[in-house]
């Protein structure tokens, strides 16, 4: 907690009437973290670890670190609270939905304790050494980082449960059954369509891209396949006519906005490396904003607007353009500098 700041100090005690969920999250302060997961003392460590790690899918976050949590003042074996980690990462890498947390760190601190957990390890290693590859290298995957495969990809295809609808079809000849299901059989092509959508930018979607199109899938009549092995990457969108013209445009607009965000970045990056802008958090130390909120100043003071609202710790600041002063609603003033890198440019 020293570490991570008062901020996350007060941020504890905002949010203590959250704890009854078994944990509060809050910022990461001063660690190079983007946010904290705080657990309330308990002696289940798996539980715990599967209730962190449920929190990060369902929040989206990439990557998570534990501590070897117990270890420390509530004194447990650190064999079993290896085991118990070790138990709940294989039966949380198991499940199917998990879409967005790519990489699972344990921390351990005290070199003794490195013989613990590979031996725990091992044996679950030896334990599970008949399920399948694809078990076995996802779970890799989680607390080692995706190693680069040479291997030519599949194509991914969502899951979508058919509702499957049986026709009976009688009558007096044979003939006469095949022209009728043959006439079924082209009303229900003439309703059905696919369109296929190719850009570079697929191959660059994430959890929250695939999650959003899960739900379009789930909402609409369609049926999403990726072919990541064509250049560029592309999606086929098969199912009824009009759902597919309506889900192709929101495919397309989910791709443009990738465009605009990259567009965004680079814009971002050459900001940034021509001027530098910084708050004042103590009396002689400056702070560098973020290259968003960097570029946001840049552009507020070349198009001469007065003023403009940025986030400071988390909290709303509005920024005079022309003094360099920015202050809250509670009245608190943090001075702000700019610092051109190549006056020649600038």
């Amino acid at each position: 907690m020293d570490a991570a700041g008062s901020q996350v100090e007060k941020e504890c005690a905002q949010y203590a009437w959250q704890l009854q969920r078994g944990f509060i999250t809050t910022e990461g302060g001063n660690l190079l973290c983007k946010k904290i997961i705080h657990l309330i003392h308990s002696l289940n460590i798996k539980k715990q670890v599967t209730q962190v790690l449920q929190e990060c899918e369902l929040q989206m976050y990439t990557s998570v670190a534990f501590p070897a949590i117990g270890t420390g003042k509530a004194r447990q074996s650190p064999a079993k609270v290896a085991d118990n980690m070790l138990d709940a990462i294989i039966e949380f890498a198991r499940q199917k939905a998990v879409l967005c947390l790519k990489i699972i760190r344990i921390v351990i601190f005290e070199t003794k304790m490195n013989s613990e957990f590979y031996e725990s390890m091992k044996k679950r290693q030896e334990l599970h050494a008949h399920d399948s590859d694809r078990d076995e290298s996802k779970l890799t995957s989680l607390l080692f980082g995706k190693k680069k495969s040479t291997e030519k990809k599949q194509p991914l295809i969502l899951e979508k449960k058919a509702e499957v609808v049986t026709f009976q079809i009688c009558g007096e000849r044979q003939q006469n059954v095949d022209d009728a299901a043959s006439w079924i059989m082209n009303l229900i092509l003439k309703e059905q369509s696919e369109n296929i959508i190719s850009d570079e930018l697929i191959g660059s979607f994430d959890c929250g891209q695939i999650k959003a199109l899960v739900d379009l899938q789930r909402r609409k009549r369609v049926t999403f396949q990726f072919e990541n092995n064509q250049s560029p990457p592309r999606i086929k969108i098969s199912g009824i006519s009009q759902d597919v013209y309506l889900v192709s445009m929101e495919v397309q607009a989910m791709i443009q906005k990738l465009k605009d965000t990259q567009e965004k970045q680079a814009k971002a990056e050459l900001v940034y490396s021509l001027v530098e802008w910084r708050y004042q958090e103590n009396n002689d130390t400056f702070i560098t904003f973020d290259k968003l909120t960097n570029m946001q100043l840049e552009d507020a003071k070349i198009t001469k607007k007065p003023h403009l609202t940025v986030k400071i710790k988390n909290k709303n600041y509005k920024v005079n353009l022309n003094t360099l002063q920015a202050n809250d609603d509670q009245g608190t003033t943090i001075t702000i500098q700019r610092v051109p890198k190549n006056e020649g440019k600038l």
